[in-house]
């Protein structure tokens, strides 16, 4: 696992590298200067006459390192300041210093106009940014824009926030962006992870000793860790590897728990029930007869024969295509009153909940909420815009208020654990944006539970598996071809990768 940083951590993590160990703050610039120039030669940018365009702040002075380092090695190197010379922070007022004894020609924004470069290096605005960009800093960044160099941004694009990824006003469009000692939030969040271009961390000496004992609050998981945590017993049997109550489907609605329960056993586990309507015995006996099958008949399920159900599974997943009438809202009820096993609650259920929130906080077992944008503004009544500015802290708000694990689902989706760390997922792709694909994660995250992952592992775990996954498929057939059959096909062969 790596970490993400927010801007606050980062600039703590930089604060205690230097106050408490020593480190000068300008010898933290110059490797962070050395570490863009290596990458240069390494991505083998074409350096024929290149341009630093170089903001006041900190971020200006890593810009004006980096000028300085590359005219020293013989490339045709120019400054573009467009930062006010009397707000340079005191290491920007050093390199600044520096550069001019070593007379790196410093242009205007009007020779900039006329005259063509080879790469632009954006250093305008680093991690601190707090406001939208407008004025002649915007009117800068879009004439960057406009034009066809390569462009590198150092740390950040300028204009990108931070915290969630979100253009403030106007940003850099990086073809490739270096970054320092871990990736910052705004790089792996859309839209910032579109303007970030290539994206490469670079050590510049801060590790987890800067932390002084106080970890980030995010971090992201890749495929190795998943794998680390799904190795099987050879000795092991169906029981070994655990059973899945699967109470999912209604009439005419067999297809979202087929594809859970079969995204369950491709994610590994020993056994599933599925627990649906009995008009849908038929197409599920024959689509999935691995599946053991149990059904209720009209609207009044059987509640004794639901409590045995229960009391025989090792995690219990509810709720793909479930409905929201009177049967599913008893069988939702029921699941939360007497589960005594972890439970994932997926889509119908979701929004059975969301007219009664309060069931939440009734005292339960572990419950894994997998809501989408949609279903989560119903659950907490905001509106889908600002879920999405804030995911991150939505989910997390949720996660404490109803000590519930909340995975919250977009195009990054956020796997929230209550006053644990919050997991942020960088696989999948806009592939998966089809029919069932909720479902095979609802599925995913049941069967991984079910082999004894822990659910606060579980979820992460299960997101970064789908979203692999739906790679692969997506590799395989492109991404407009990618169905929710394709991904369950993915999960055993990414799995099987090394």
């Amino acid at each position: 696992m790596e970490w993400a940083v927010s801007a606050k951590e980062m600039k703590s993590c930089d604060s205690n590298t230097s106050s408490y160990y020593g480190i000068p703050s300008l010898v933290l610039m110059e490797r962070a200067a050395l570490r863009v120039v290596e990458a240069i030669g390494q991505e083998q940018l074409d350096t024929g006459r290149i341009l630093v365009v170089c903001g006041s702040g900190n971020n200006g002075g890593d810009g004006l390192a980096i000028a300085r380092l590359l005219h020293l090695q013989g490339h045709k190197t120019a400054i573009l300041l467009a930062g006010d010379k009397k707000k340079f922070t005191p290491d920007a007022k050093v390199q600044y210093e520096i550069c001019k004894k070593y007379q790196i020609p410093v242009i205007s924004p009007v020779e900039f106009a006329c005259q063509t470069y080879t790469l632009i290096i954006d250093a305008i605005f680093g991690i601190g940014l707090s406001r939208n960009i407008s004025g002649s800093y915007a009117d800068l960044i879009d004439q960057i824009n406009g034009r066809p160099e390569t462009k590198l941004a150092v740390d950040i694009p300028s204009g990108i926030s931070t915290e969630n990824g979100s253009v403030m006003g106007i940003a850099i469009w990086a073809d490739l962006t270096v970054t320092f000692a871990y990736p910052k939030l705004g790089l792996l969040f859309y839209p910032g992870c579109a303007y970030a271009g290539k994206v490469i961390v670079s050590d510049i000496g801060i590790d987890e000793n800067s932390w002084l004992g106080k970890k980030p609050q995010v971090g992201v998981l890749h495929m190795d860790d998943v794998r680390k945590q799904m190795i099987r017993r050879s000795d092991g049997n169906k029981g070994t590897f655990g059973k899945v109550l699967l109470i999912a489907g209604s009439v005419n609605m067999a297809g979202a728990a087929y594809f859970a329960a079969k995204a369950a056993y491709r994610s590994g586990c020993g056994l599933v029930r599925i627990y649906t309507a009995e008009e849908n015995r038929t197409i599920l006996q024959s689509r999935i007869p691995e599946a053991v099958l149990s059904t209720y008949t009209g609207n009044r399920p059987d509640v004794a024969q639901l409590t045995e159900a229960l009391s025989w599974a090792d995690v219990v997943v509810i709720g793909p295509g479930l409905g929201t009438g009177e049967a599913a809202h008893t069988l939702v009820r029921h699941t939360l009153e007497d589960a005594a096993v972890p439970v994932v609650v997926d889509a119908d259920a979701l929004n059975i909940i969301a007219e009664d929130t309060q069931i939440l906080l009734r005292p339960h077992t572990e419950l894994v909420l997998t809501p989408h944008m949609g279903e989560m503004a119903r659950l907490t009544g905001d509106s889908i815009a600002y879920l999405k500015a804030n995911i991150l802290p939505a989910a997390e708000e949720f996660a404490r208020t109803y000590h519930v694990i909340c995975v919250l689902k977009d195009a990054r989706t956020v796997t929230a654990i209550p006053y644990g760390c919050s997991y942020l997922n960088v696989t999948g792709n806009d592939g998966m944006a089809t029919g069932g694909s909720g479902d095979v994660l609802s599925g995913i995250i049941g069967g991984m539970i079910a082999q004894g992952i822990q659910p606060d592992r579980a979820a992460p775990s299960a997101v970064c598996l789908h979203g692999a996954a739906g790679d692969h498929a997506a590799g395989e057939l492109g991404s407009h071809a990618v169905m929710a059959s394709d991904i369950i096909e993915a999960v055993g062969k990414v799995l099987d990768q090394r």
